[in-house]
C-alpha cells in the first residue's frame, strides 16, 4: 500500500473527541464542530506527512479535541533537524489555514461569523499546542532544546520538570481567569495525566532510546562527540551520558591518562548482549 494512503488508516479518534462530536451534532453546533475537526486534523496530518517524508515509522495519529499526537517508533534516534521540522510542521499548518479562511471571507464564500469562528478555533489550537508542556508541540520543542545541550536522560527529565512548572502556571491561570471553563480543566487534566505517565515511564523511555541506538538500522550519524570517562565508571552510568544526534567514541582514562578507547556500540553490546550492566569500563577492555 502507498505510504501516504496507509497514513489515513493510522488515524484514531480519542473517545472524548467522539463525545464532543456527538454533543455537537445533538446541539446543532455542526459548523463549529467542522471547524474544530478541520483544524485538529490538518495540524496532526502536517506532523504525520513530514514524518512519512522522512521515512519515520508511524504507529498512529491520535486526534484529540484540542490537538492530537503522532506516535512514532523512532525513540529519539532521528536527526534533531528532522525532529524539529516534524514538530514545526504542525503549527505551520495554521498559517495557510488562516490565509485560506481569509480569502474565502473576502471573496464572499464565507460569512463574517464563520470566519471569526474558524479564526477562534485555529488560533486557539495553535496557541494551546505551543504551550511548553509535554506532549504538546511546545513541550517537544523544549525537549529538543535540552537534547541539544545535554544527555538524553537528563534532557528528558528536565523537559518534564519544565512542563510540570508550566502546567502549574496554567492551572493557576485557569483558577484566576476561567475557573468555570470546563474545556480548560479537561485540557489541564489531560496534560497532567500525560506528564505523570511520561515521568512514570522515564526509565523505559531511556532504555528504548538505547535499544534503538544499538539495534536500529540505517542510523546515519555524522557528528562525533567523544565521552571521557573514568576507568572505574559503570557501564550503565556511562550510557546515561549518551546524547541524541551524535555518536560517542568513549575515551577511558585512569590516573589522568588515556587507557584506551571504545566505540559506543561496544559498550551497548556489553550492556544488552552480555548483560554486563555493573561492569566497569576497565573490565570491558579484557574481552577486546
Amino acid at each position: 500500500m502507498n505510504k501516504w494512503l496507509s497514513l489515513l488508516f493510522k488515524i484514531h479518534v480519542h473517545p472524548f473527541l467522539w463525545i464532543i462530536m456527538g454533543l455537537g451534532f445533538l446541539t446543532g453546533h455542526i459548523k463549529a464542530l467542522l471547524c474544530l475537526l478541520l483544524v485538529v486534523s490538518v495540524h496532526e496530518l502536517g506532523h504525520a506527512a513530514l514524518a512519512v517524508f522522512f521515512s519515520w515509522r508511524i504507529k498512529r495519529v491520535f486526534l484529540l479535541p484540542f490537538g492530537g499526537t503522532v506516535e512514532v517508533e523512532e525513540h529519539g534516534n532521528r536527526p534533531l533537524k528532522e525532529e524539529f521540522a516534524v514538530i514545526l510542521a504542525g503549527p505551520l499548518q495554521h498559517v495557510w489555514l488562516q490565509a485560506a479562511a481569509w480569502l474565502l471571507f473576502i471573496s464572499g464564500f464565507a460569512s463574517q461569523q464563520t470566519f471569526e469562528m474558524f479564526t477562534f478555533y485555529n488560533l486557539s489550537i495553535l496557541l494551546i499546542n505551543l504551550l511548553p508542556i509535554w506532549p504538546l508541540d511546545g513541550g517537544k520543542f523544549v525537549f529538543l532544546y535540552f537534547s541539544k545541550q545535554m544527555a538524553f536522560q537528563k534532557a528528558h527529565l528536565l523537559s518534564l520538570q519544565t512542563s510540570a512548572v508550566s502546567a502549574l502556571l496554567l492551572c493557576g491561570w485557569i483558577v484566576l481567569a476561567v475557573p468555570l471553563q470546563v474545556s480548560a480543566w479537561v485540557l489541564f487534566v489531560f496534560l497532567a495525566a500525560s506528564l505523570w505517565d511520561e515521568y512514570r515511564k522515564r526509565h523505559y523511555i531511556q532504555l528504548r532510546f538505547l535499544l534503538e541506538r544499538y539495534y536500529g538500522k540505517n542510523r546515519d550519524v555524522a557528528m562525533l562527540h567523544p565521552l571521557t570517562v573514568a576507568a572505574d565508571a559503570k557501564v550503565k552510568h556511562v550510557m546515561a551520558e549518551f546524547k541524541r544526534g551524535c555518536k560517542h567514541p568513549i575515551i577511558i582514562e585512569k590516573a589522568g591518562e588515556k587507557l584506551s578507547q571504545l566505540d559506543e556500540n561496544e559498550v551497548l553490546h556489553a550492556y544488552f548482549a552480555d548483560k554486563r550492566t555493573d561492569s566497569s569500563m576497565e573490565d570491558l577492555l579484557l574481552p577486546y
